[in-house]
């Protein structure tokens, strides 16, 4: 016999007849229905704003917990490393930070564009984009009675870039060979003065390959006066390979060096570090987590995003920039015309700093990592979501965020005994700031220590004011707020100087009229 519930569920009496309904009962079961269906839907809207308010800290705790399973892990041959239950929270962080862990996961914004909301924020860039290229044809159909893109600015910008391409060849082989052999020589078991001369002939060797990496792209760029494009495809592959040899070194070297004596691994492969040299971290490691297969769609989809990007910068760069700052060093200088400049320049400067984001450690470093099926995509964080400068410096760039960390940081509290991390994290950012002024003045020809002073003192600053106790949203719009006015700051000052730099040129070329900044006494 059929079960009692079941026929209750098909609206049958106990004995397995048809209930009888009143007439009205009907219209009170289409209201019913009606009531349940705008219950289902307020019931979806909560659990969609459940979801998005979860996400966030639940990424958050299973990429804990997924490093702390990989840090537990005996190695092979090792015991389990374990902490005392009564060690205290900064102990057991100290312990779990030590080393830089590799796991498979995506980028932040591959995700976040699963979700139709931010994928309309994209959808809304593309848009601008085309309202750029529509300007551009209006404009030059009314100036000049024909429809045709110009490309004056990217052509200038990227002149000679076949020059450059070949300049990285020898530095390209100088870091393949030089760190890998000079390793070799240190790890060769001989006799001690052997060996000792082994080590000296690899210290030359590394001297040799730094100059070579140091010396030929500056060279190449005076000497031929590079635009600024090409010069970032030399500036930023020399600080690459200078910082994947120092990690190579600094990982490799202590193994090597205990393996002469029984207690240490083999030296590394050479395809191990041939792959790193190519794959987008700046961590060596022997092996990585590696994707079952290479996405060639997702390859092409990222480099012509890139390439997008790069157009939009140049429209940006025409359209927001040219016309303001070409001909302001030609005009008396005023206060009210830099404060005017700075704020104009706000909007553009904003923009490249998204452009630079996205096409940078998004798409390119993607592109690489699908095509080498590197696992880890973590190139970046949330940092749009920072409250506090802190927090935006450890997340904008994660790849160069782990270098400087392992081996600034970390390495610097060894060197003055763990007592001093303010020290420390004022190494990192002197470093820091050191570098991206070198890059600026790589790239532009001239030295104006514009990012310097921001990055370090205003910067630095920042970073102890605005520290990671600050959580509430009024924190993230004063971030927005410095991070406008910075971009503003840079844009302004460096178009001025670049302009003031052509219009009044040196009659005669001296260093203090090579560093001191032209646009404060150029009227002309």
């Amino acid at each position: 016999m059929e079960p009692k519930a079941a026929r209750l569920r098909r609206g049958e009496g106990p004995r397995g007849e048809q209930e009888e309904r009143p007439s009205g009962e009907g219209n009170t079961k289409k209201d019913g229905d009606v009531d349940l269906v705008q219950w289902t839907r307020h019931m979806e809207a909560v659990k969609t704003q459940l979801l998005e308010r979860a996400q966030g800290p639940l990424r958050e705790l299973l990429d804990r917990a997924m490093w702390e399973a990989v840090q537990s892990y005996p190695p092979q041959g090792g015991p389990v490393p374990s902490i005392p239950p009564d060690s205290s929270s900064k102990a057991r962080e100290s312990s779990l930070g030590k080393r830089k862990i590799f796991i498979i996961r995506k980028s932040l914004l591959d995700e976040l564009m699963e979700v139709q909301h931010f994928r309309t924020i994209y959808h809304m860039f593309i848009a601008g984009l085309c309202v750029f290229i529509i300007s551009t044809l209006a404009i030059d159909f009314i100036d000049e009675g024909r429809l045709m893109l110009e490309f004056d600015l990217l052509i200038f910008s990227f002149g000679q870039l076949p020059l450059a391409l070949m300049t990285w060849v020898p530095m390209f082989l100088s870091t393949l060979l030089v760190p890998y052999q000079a390793l070799q020589l240190w790890a060769w078991p001989r006799a001690g003065g052997a060996w000792m001369l082994g080590v000296a002939l690899g210290c030359v060797l590394l001297v040799a390959h730094t100059a070579v990496v140091c010396v030929l792209p500056v060279h190449v760029a005076l000497k031929y006066q590079l635009p600024p494009a090409s010069r970032s495809v030399l500036v930023f592959e020399q600080v690459r390979l200078l910082m994947k040899s120092y990690s190579f070194l600094r990982e490799a070297v202590p193994g090597t060096l205990c393996a002469r004596v029984g207690e240490g691994t083999q030296a590394p492969s050479f395809s191990s570090y041939l792959y790193f040299l190519f794959c987008p971290t700046l961590i060596y490691r022997k092996t990585y987590p590696r994707t079952p297969n290479v996405r060639w769609n997702y390859v092409a989809k990222n480099f012509a995003q890139a390439l997008g990007c790069v157009l939009y910068a140049c429209f940006i760069l025409s359209r927001l920039c040219v016309p303001v700052f070409a001909n302001m060093s030609r005009e008396p200088f005023s206060s009210r015309a830099l404060v005017l400049s700075i704020m104009h320049a706000t909007l553009p400067g904003i923009f490249m700093l998204l452009l630079i984001f996205f096409a940078f450690l998004h798409c390119w470093l993607n592109a690489f990592a699908e095509m080498l099926r590197f696992g880890d995509r973590m190139f970046y964080r949330d940092w749009w979501n920072s409250t506090s400068f802190s927090n935006y410096y450890r997340t904008w760039n994660v790849v160069v965020h782990d270098w400087l960390y392992s081996y600034v940081y970390q390495d610097g509290l060894w060197l003055l005994g763990g007592r001093a991390r303010g020290a420390a994290m004022l190494g990192v950012f002197l470093v820091s700031a050191v570098v991206h002024e070198y890059i600026f003045c790589f790239v532009l020809g001239f030295f104006y220590p514009v990012m310097l002073i921001l990055f370090f003192v205003i910067g630095g600053l920042m970073n102890f004011m605005m520290h990671d106790r600050h959580t509430g949203p009024a924190w993230n719009v004063l971030m927005w707020t410095m991070l406008f006015l910075g971009q503003g700051i840079q844009v302004s000052l460096y178009c001025q100087e670049w302009y003031a730099r052509r219009h009044c040129p040196l009659p005669q070329t001296t260093f203090w009229g090579l560093v001191t900044p032209r646009s404060w006494s150029c009227h002309t």
